[in-house]
């Protein structure tokens, strides 16, 4: 299961229209908006992040899945690094998200921000 997930986008006006009229049906509603990106979820508890990015087309997802336990964090980011993986921060607390927001990251060998998450 995952927790959320971050999307680069090219054009975020016309991104927020399309998973605005998309994603209503599935109970997903704008909770977030600025001028960098904008979060979706169900009411006060975004799920899909999308995140302007400007140049070139957008590449690089971000995925993060729901973890049981600090132990499980710590272990995703062991053993994905021995396949292959690239550090993008070890397990730990985040307290720039939240008190009790823990989680480790990596890099896949396409370039994608993955992440294991327990707050």
């Amino acid at each position: 299961m995952y927790d959320h997930i971050g999307l680069r986008v090219a054009d975020l006006d016309a991104s927020v229209r399309f998973y605005t009229a998309a994603l209503a049906p599935l109970g997903f509603v704008l909770c977030s908006r600025d001028d960098s990106g904008a979060g979706f979820g169900p009411k006060d508890q975004p799920a899909l992040w999308l995140h302007l990015h400007k140049g070139k087309a957008p590449g690089g997802a971000h995925v993060a899945f729901r973890a049981p336990s600090h132990e499980a964090i710590k272990t995703f980011h062991t053993e994905g690094m021995k396949a292959g993986g690239k550090d993008n921060g070890a397990a730990g607390r985040r307290k720039d998200y939240s008190p009790t927001y823990y989680a480790a990251f990596l890099i896949d060998p396409d370039g994608n921000n993955v992440e294991a998450v327990c707050a």
